[in-house]
């Protein structure tokens, strides 16, 4: 019996359904894609199109894979559009591709603006297919497994401060790297926003190279989030404190740490354990910090992965395409409060 299951899972696994798939995108991050679509044996590579001759004819030649002069000639040779390029074109290609029925995959952040992200949400319903946002970080394997722990937070803190890069300068720090940990905070935070504070500087560059944004939600959770691209360091972290534990995962080191507080009646044996006396009667906690295994993985190929089986299974993508409007509409608030305090109004 064992054994026939075995044989008739690997019959499944072996056979399942392959999706033709293509690249809008071929700079930095779109090598990534094409590099780990190659490494996903569901999805048949069809082809790429970047708009650079130079960068195009290097890219087919690197990777041995079709090269279309044209997006609208590829997508119309694949069932799912992977969009890699500049963000500014990331509404018109997802809306050629969504009018001709292709589930997408996009890169963060979704589109330029919160209206764009309406739209694109009207026409993903209307062609009944699937979208998902690469925001990636929620497959970063130790937010993987943090996840799980991360019940009910009342405060969370994050950091993430770049180097200077002059890729990406052309937009806020808060759509460049801010957004990362607003997707984060608002796929743990079950609750609405209520109040949204900010403030930020443009130290380099004509937007906002380091920001600061307090969100308070309905629940009482307040998130702190600082964002920097001018930094003397690289930092990914984020804490999140709720009721007797606290949870820091490291984005960039791929660490998770998680400190626990219990109550107990009594000392306990082992002498090198951390008590904390509350001052009352009977009232100790006891401390622990468990520093959890993290397993390797490649985050993108893994939401590349999920993506397909979201296609295959019909079921909602890991990050939506309601989850990328959420985390833009917010990135739109938090723009909008440090154009107020500023008077870029």
């Amino acid at each position: 019996m064992l054994k026939f299951v075995y044989e008739k899972n690997y019959f499944c696994k072996k056979f399942q359904a392959m999706l033709k798939i293509g690249v809008l995108g071929a700079g930095h991050l779109g090598k990534i894609h094409i590099k780990c679509i190659k490494q996903i044996e569901n999805y048949q590579l069809t082809g790429f199109y970047d708009p650079d001759e130079e960068n195009a004819r290097q890219v087919e030649h690197e990777y041995g894979i079709k090269r279309y002069s044209d997006p609208v000639s590829l997508i119309g040779q694949v069932d799912v559009v992977d969009i890699v390029t500049p963000t500014i074109s990331h509404f018109d290609s997802a809306s050629i591709a969504l009018k001709r029925f292709k589930h997408v995959f996009i890169e963060k952040p979704i589109v330029t603006t919160p209206e764009e992200a309406r739209q694109l949400i009207e026409l993903a319903s209307e062609a009944g297919v699937k979208v998902q946002v690469g925001h990636v970080e929620r497959f970063n394997p130790a937010f993987i497994e943090a996840a799980p722990m991360i019940k009910h937070p009342m405060f969370i803190e994050t950091h993430r401060l770049a180097m200077f890069n002059p890729r990406g300068t052309d937009v806020p720090v808060i759509l460049d790297l801010m957004i990362h940990d607003i997707d984060i905070v608002l796929s743990v935070v079950k609750s609405s926003i209520k109040k949204i504070s900010a403030s930020g500087v443009a130290v380099v560059s004509d937007t906002p190279d380091i920001a600061n944004a307090r969100i308070e939600f309905d629940n009482g959770c307040v998130a702190n989030l600082t964002a920097s691209r001018i930094s003397l360091k690289n930092m990914r972290k984020s804490r999140f404190f709720q009721r007797d534990a606290y949870i820091s995962v490291d984005f960039l080191e791929k660490k998770v740490e998680v400190v626990r507080m219990t109550d107990i009646e009594k000392e306990p044996d082992d002498p090198m354990a951390m008590v904390l006396d509350l001052g009352k009667e009977d009232k100790k906690k006891l401390i622990t910090i468990n520093k959890p295994g993290v397993r390797e993985l490649n985050a993108i190929k893994t939401e590349l992965e999920r993506f397909y089986s979201s296609i295959i299974e019909n079921k909602t993508p890991a990050v939506s395409i309601d989850d990328g409007y959420n985390a833009l509409n917010v990135a739109y608030k938090v723009i909008e409060k440090i154009d107020a305090s500023t008077g870029n109004l």
